[in-house]
């Protein structure tokens, strides 16, 4: 089958169209010596905005070792390894530098306080804005832990990613938590497992300090009608060590107790959740097949717990959320397989244990 290409004409001219920088190029050049200590590079192809090399291996050749070398490239490129036309190939395009709008998530952050500080003064008898206050930096303060724990060990991967986008919205809480976004390719499972497991471990260290600190304050109920929380393991716990002087507690042991509900959700092992990054990062591809069965395993379980129980759950809802989430499939690290050490391998069972202890099948009533 013919092969359309553009050859390049010399042998210094790895010049990348629309790069527009004399410093893309040194970084192809610098590239290019990396991939032939592995291949032999026979034929090069210019494409948009990237170089594509044909290639055979050398003799002493490990693609393990190759994968770690070109890992300190992904800030900068986007690499890919694939066959064309039956010819092993590497791909490399330079990431377009988009530069993040901040503007978006300060107005988010701002409607999202101005929000979640509405739903605190409400809790209040009289709708007092300082309490609401308290309320929205606790909620956003456990929020926004969980966000910052992947964004922080993120950077630290050298990967590309977003600053917290807060979502306002008119809910009990008056968010619906926060998201940030990661660009580009995942250097390999010690890194997806490292990101997917900080959010989780930092937001739940947050819910448990912000819960013991609710727990500790006088609340003065206001009149009307309660919500009655459906507590876990964990907040129940910490209840029984500081022993708050009421059964209403206050709104800043409320915050806490949504972060143990969002830390549980996060942790259900599927697709694009941090539970499905983290057994994604411990059983490599064998992880696909917990992932599609997880949503029937969860409405099962809702559906079980009603039955049983006569009382709504909402692992009924969460489950179809699941689905959505375990539709999508996984990207591969890079390094796809070398395995997380034991250190990791116990983090995570950790830390799915503590998912858990925030798991109540029915945690509002009202």
């Amino acid at each position: 089958m013919r092969r359309e290409k553009k050859l390049l004409r010399s042998l210094r001219g790895d010049n990348i169209r629309d790069s527009g920088s004399n410093t893309s190029n040194k970084i192809i050049e610098t590239f290019t010596s990396d991939i032939e200590e592995f291949f032999n590079i026979y034929e090069k192809e210019i494409l948009d905005n990237g170089i594509r090399y044909y290639v055979n291996p050398r003799d002493v050749f490990s693609i393990d070792d190759f994968k770690k070398r070109i890992a300190k490239y992904l800030p900068t490129l986007n690499i890919e390894m694939k066959y064309v036309y039956g010819e092993f190939v590497i791909e490399a395009f330079l990431r377009r530098d988009e530069k993040d709008n901040y503007w978006i998530n300060i107005i988010l952050f701002i409607a999202t306080v101005a929000t979640t500080t509405f739903v605190g003064a409400s809790f209040s008898p009289d709708f007092s804005l300082l309490e609401g206050m308290k309320f929205s930096f606790a909620i956003m303060f456990v929020l926004g832990s969980h966000e910052m724990g992947h964004y922080i060990i993120a950077k630290r991967w050298g990967m590309k990613t977003s600053l917290p986008y807060f979502i306002p919205f008119p809910t009990i809480v008056g968010t619906l938590g926060a998201i940030i976004r990661h660009k580009g390719a995942i250097p390999n499972r010690k890194a997806l497992f490292d990101v997917g497991v900080s959010g989780p471990l930092v937001g739940i260290f947050a819910s448990i300090i912000i819960t013991a600190i609710g727990l500790s304050l006088p609340y003065k109920a206001v009149e009307g009608t309660y919500i009655e929380l459906g507590t876990p393991l964990l907040f129940d716990l910490i209840t029984y060590i500081v022993k708050p002087e009421s059964e209403v507690i206050h709104p800043i042991a409320f915050a806490g107790w949504v972060g143990m509900l969002v830390t549980f959700f996060n942790l259900i092992p599927a697709g694009q959740l941090d539970g499905g990054h983290i057994l994604r990062a411990m059983l490599g591809k064998k992880a696909d097949r917990i992932s599609r069965i997880m949503p029937m395993l969860v409405i099962a379980t809702g559906l079980i717990y009603t039955t049983l129980f006569k009382q709504d759950s909402i692992l009924i809802f969460w489950g179809l959320v699941v689905f959505i989430f375990s539709m999508q499939r996984h990207p591969e690290p890079l390094d796809d397989e070398e395995e997380i050490d034991m250190r990791r391998y116990l983090i995570g069972i950790f830390t799915f244990i503590i998912g858990i202890l925030c798991f109540n099948p029915a945690p509002i009533r009202i």
